[in-house]
C-alpha cells in the first residue's frame, strides 16, 4: 500500500484534493491510502518522523512559518525515497524546487484530470523502475520491500507477509525473485525471507521468526542461507547454535 500525505493551508482545497485522490484510487483500484491531510507543516513533519510515507503532495505557497519548499527540504532529511508532488499557483517556483527531487508540479486550480495523470504516471514509475524498492505484486498492488517479512509459495499463489498485513496474488517465485533486493534470500522451496526483518531463529525446528509471521529453512537451501546470515552479521550466535545442532 502507498501512503499519501497532503498539506495545503486552504482547508477547502485540502478536502477537495483528498476527495479527488480517493476517487482516483477507487477508479483504478490502486492500493493506496491518505494517511494524513493537514494545513500544518509541523503536523506533517511530526507525522513523517514516526510513520511511513510514500508520497507527499505539498502546496508550495503555504501561509505558515515555512514554505512548501522548506517543508520538503526538512522531509527529505528523513525520507530520501518518497515522491514529492508540489501544487502551486506560481509555476516559477518549479525552477528552485529541483533540489528536493520533485516528481511533478500541478498548477492550481487543480483538476481531477491533471491529478489523475500524475498519479497514473507515479504508479507507472514505480512499476517499471528496475531497481524500485516497491514490489509490483500485480498491476494494482505495490508493496514497499522494506515492509516485507517473507514470501510464501502457496500453490499457484504467492502470499506476501508484511509487518502489518498479508497480500495474495497469482504469481511465481521465478517472476518475483529478480525484482527483490539483495536482503531477500530463498530459505525453503516455499519461502523467501527478508534477512533484515528476522527477529529470531528457532534452530531445533528450522523456523525463522518475524514480528508478524514465520517461515522455514529447507535442507536444500540451508548452507546458502547461513552464508547470507554470516555476511549480514546480525545472527552470529543463532548461527553457531544452528550449525552445531543440525
Amino acid at each position: 500500500m502507498l501512503n499519501f500525505v497532503i498539506c495545503d493551508d486552504n482547508l477547502i482545497i485540502l478536502d477537495k484534493l483528498a476527495k479527488m485522490l480517493e476517487s482516483i484510487f477507487i477508479k483504478h483500484n490502486y492500493d493506496a491510502n491518505i494517511a494524513l491531510k493537514s494545513n500544518s507543516p509541523k503536523e506533517i513533519l511530526d507525522f513523517s518522523l514516526t510513520n511511513h510515507v510514500d508520497v507527499f503532495i505539498l502546496d508550495i505557497n503555504l501561509q505558515a512559518d515555512i514554505s512548501g519548499l522548506e517543508l520538503a527540504q526538512k522531509l527529505r532529511e528523513n525520507n530520501k525515497q518518497a515522491y514529492i508532488i508540489f501544487t502551486t499557483g506560481h509555476l516559477e517556483y518549479a525552477l528552485v524546487a529541483y533540489k528536493v527531487k520533485t516528481f511533478d508540479y500541478i498548477a492550481k486550480p487543480i483538476t481531477i484530470e491533471r491529478l489523475e495523470e500524475t498519479i497514473k504516471r507515479l504508479y507507472d514509475d514505480i512499476n517499471f523502475e528496475k531497481h524500485s524498492k516497491y514490489l509490483a505484486l500485480n498491476n494494482k498492488t505495490y508493496i514497499n520491500q522494506d515492509d516485507i517479512e517473507c514470501i510464501k509459495k502457496d500453490g499457484m499463489k504467492l502470499v506476501v507477509y508484511t509487518d502489518k498485513q498479508k497480500y495474495e496474488a497469482y504469481a511465481s517465485f521465478s517472476k518475483v525473485e529478480p525484482l527483490l533486493t539483495d536482503n531477500f534470500i530463498r530459505c525453503h522451496k516455499s519461502y523467501i525471507a527478508n534477512v533484515d526483518k528476522i527477529k529470531n531463529i528457532e534452530t531445533n525446528y528450522n523456523t525463522i521468526k518475524f514480528d508478524n509471521s514465520e517461515c522455514f529453512i529447507g535442507p536444500k537451501y540451508k548452507n546458502n542461507f547461513m552464508e547470507v546470515l554470516n555476511k549480514n552479521g546480525n545472527f552470529t550466535n543463532n548461527l553457531d547454535s544452528f550449525k552445531h545442532t543440525q
